[in-house]
């Protein structure tokens, strides 16, 4: 029988993560993600290579051998991995360029200050807009930008 939580109990008394450490992106070109998240905003935390049997193991391949670079965003709390496979070669995905209502992970959301300005020098690198900006009621203007290894960003300025 499973067990149901008390109702008289607080929902963080189930909770078992501390917090959100970062998220993952694996790309080609590591040089261009970078850039990419670095007109963004975030800054390079670090970077090295990674390979040898715990890696392989975590990944459950054989012969890992990645490059990754951990970009941090302005507030310090935010975090992201890139990662650039050495070996084995990368697995593409069908459609490669797939649309916002594939399955699994599609995006990550990033606040920023002026939305146009971020779309531009997005823009000037290389992403693409997906459809265009809208605004939600007086409290947000909101898009997705294709960015590397066909991620999808999706971005939101407030507007209060």
């Amino acid at each position: 029988m499973p067990v149901r939580p008390n109702p008289r109990r607080s929902y963080t008394e189930f909770v078992t993560i501390k917090r959100l450490d970062h998220v993952v992106v694996v790309v080609e070109d590591l040089s261009a993600a970078i850039a990419f998240f670095t007109t963004l905003g975030m800054t390079i935390e670090g970077e090295m290579p990674i390979e040898g049997p715990w890696v392989d193991r975590v990944n459950g391949i054989e012969g890992v051998q990645v490059d990754i670079v951990m970009m941090q965003t302005p507030d310090g709390h935010g975090r992201l991995e890139l990662t650039k496979f050495r070996n084995p070669p990368l697995v593409d995905i069908q459609p490669a360029i797939a649309p916002p209502n594939t399955l699994g992970l599609r995006s990550v959301m990033f606040a920023v200050d002026n939305l146009d300005d971020t779309i531009a020098s997005l823009s000037a690198n290389g992403a693409e807009l997906i459809g265009e900006v809208a605004q939600y009621e007086d409290l947000y203007r909101l898009c997705y930008i294709r960015g590397p290894a066909g991620i999808i960003v999706a971005l939101a300025e407030e507007l209060s």
